[in-house]
């Protein structure tokens, strides 16, 4: 059994993101990535090449966007990303959102792409 204390995560900062990889990478055949959105901080699209991702929404309200579609979600939604596809999440503004990001992959590191996609802010035309 692993166990991840809450206490133990270590968050790091990434494009208009902080997160923390609370099992050891590699370890296990699958990855679970633990993120903090904020409204205020300007974000690029990233994808992952070698797997899907799901997207458990912990809270906050915001906005799904992935191939250039956007899709309104909050507390409790699910997302399912497509291997390869470009996205991101973008909080509403004055939002703070907490997401799980699970990936059949167990070394995320090698499973993520960053892009030069940056997206709009919530509100501003796409």
């Amino acid at each position: 059994m692993t166990v991840s204390k809450a206490a133990d995560h270590v968050y790091r900062q990434l494009p208009g993101r902080r997160s923390a990889d609370p099992l050891p990478e590699g370890s296990l055949s699958m990855s679970v990535r633990l993120v903090e959105l904020e409204s205020s901080d300007r974000r690029t699209a990233h994808r992952h090449p070698f797997s899907d991702e799901i997207i458990y929404v912990e809270s906050g309200e915001g906005l799904a966007w992935i191939d250039g579609e956007f899709e309104e979600v909050g507390p409790g939604d699910v997302i399912h990303v497509p291997s390869g596809a470009i996205h991101a999440t973008v909080p509403l503004d004055g939002s703070t959102m907490r997401l799980v990001c699970f990936f059949p992959h167990g070394d995320l590191g090698q499973n993520i792409e960053e892009t030069e996609v940056e997206l709009p802010s919530p509100g501003e035309p796409n």
